[in-house]
C-alpha cells in the first residue's frame, strides 16, 4: 500500500460559507491534494485550494489537525491502494467568485456549514468536518 501526505483547508468566506470542491465529477471534498517535494505542508494547502477553486487570497487562521483515510476510488468508494494523511488548515477569504483551474476538479461551491458534512463523499472527511465545525469562527 502506498502512503502519501496531502494538505488542504477549510476555507470560510465573508458570509461564513465553506468551500467544497468536486473531484473527477463523482465526489465532493474539502480542497486538498498531495504535498510536492520541497513544498511545505501549508504551501501545498494554498496551492491546492487555488488549483481546485481559483481562490488566491487566503488568510491563515490556524492548523486544524490531521487525519488518515484511503483515497476515493474512480467510481466513488475507497481505493485501498493509497492511504493518505491529510493535514488541514483553516483559512478566511474575501473572495466569492470560484474558478477551478484543475480539470480533475471541475466544480467548486460555497456551502452553508450545516450542509457541508452531508455533502462530503468520504465518511472520514465527514467525520473530520463534524469534529471541527463547532470550532469555526462565524466568518
Amino acid at each position: 500500500m502506498k502512503k502519501t501526505h496531502s494538505a488542504g483547508g477549510v476555507v470560510l468566506n465573508s458570509r461564513g460559507e465553506v468551500l467544497v470542491v468536486n473531484q473527477r465529477g463523482n465526489s465532493w471534498s474539502l480542497p486538498k491534494g498531495h504535498v510536492d517535494p520541497g513544498e511545505s505542508v501549508e504551501e501545498a494547502a494554498r496551492r491546492e485550494i487555488e488549483e481546485e477553486s481559483g481562490v488566491r487570497e487566503l488568510e491563515l487562521v490556524g492548523e486544524l489537525g490531521s487525519y488518515e483515510r484511503f483515497r476515493i476510488g474512480k467510481f466513488g468508494g475507497e481505493d485501498r491502494s493509497e492511504l493518505k494523511t491529510m493535514t488541514m488548515f483553516l483559512y478566511r477569504t474575501g473572495e466569492l467568485e470560484l474558478c477551478p483551474q484543475d480539470p480533475f476538479n471541475p466544480e467548486a461551491r460555497w456551502v452553508e456549514r450545516a450542509e457541508v458534512a452531508e455533502m462530503l463523499t468520504h465518511p472520514k472527511d465527514q467525520e473530520f468536518f463534524r469534529g471541527i465545525v463547532g470550532k469555526l469562527p462565524d466568518r
